[in-house]
């Protein structure tokens, strides 16, 4: 019976030992997994907007598909698809810049193109990164709408969600 206790006490200081040589490293890593940065944000994406744009006329809902691909300098490109009520859709070009911070908000900057090149709109968007970085959620902060040579801020409710394309990026 001795013989018995000396084992039993033998594997689970063992087994408890073994649990807490493996607690740092496991705690390394969820620290390094929780940190946010721009380089970590670089892949591609895909995203859906939906909301609202409050013009003098009266509210306008809004949609866009699209993807992009930002590097890890924070450059960011890439194509949408954008319907506006009553049903004007056209095909854009998206070009901007963002950055992430390490608590997993930022921020980005995104121009919009049509197919020739010609300015039409720039956004400002808040972001937060979900999911360890595998989707992120946008508010439109601000919209500025370009018509030749002068702008207009147009008030917007828009909100958007992205995701990774592919997991390995």
């Amino acid at each position: 019976m001795a013989r018995n206790i000396v084992r039993i006490s033998f594997v689970t200081v063992f087994i408890a030992m073994l649990h807490m040589s493996l607690v740092p490293a496991v705690w390394g890593q969820d620290q390094e997994d929780s940190s946010c940065s721009t380089a970590k944000a670089a892949g591609q994406w895909g995203y859906v907007y939906t909301g609202t744009l409050l013009l003098a006329t009266g509210p306008a809902p809004v949609a866009a598909v699209g993807r992009y691909t930002a590097d890890k300098q924070g450059n960011i490109s890439g194509t949408q698809t954008r319907t506006i009520a009553p049903g004007e859709s056209s095909h854009e070009i998206i070009k901007g810049t963002g950055s992430v911070n390490s608590d997993c908000t930022g921020t980005a900057t995104i121009s919009v193109y049509d197919q020739s090149g010609t300015l039409l709109r720039t956004a400002v968007l808040a972001t937060v990164y979900v999911n360890s970085q595998r989707e992120v959620r946008y508010l439109f902060e601000s919209l500025v709408v370009f018509n030749g040579t002068t702008s207009t801020n147009i008030r917007v409710v828009i909100t958007a969600d992205a995701k990774r394309l592919f997991t390995n990026d």
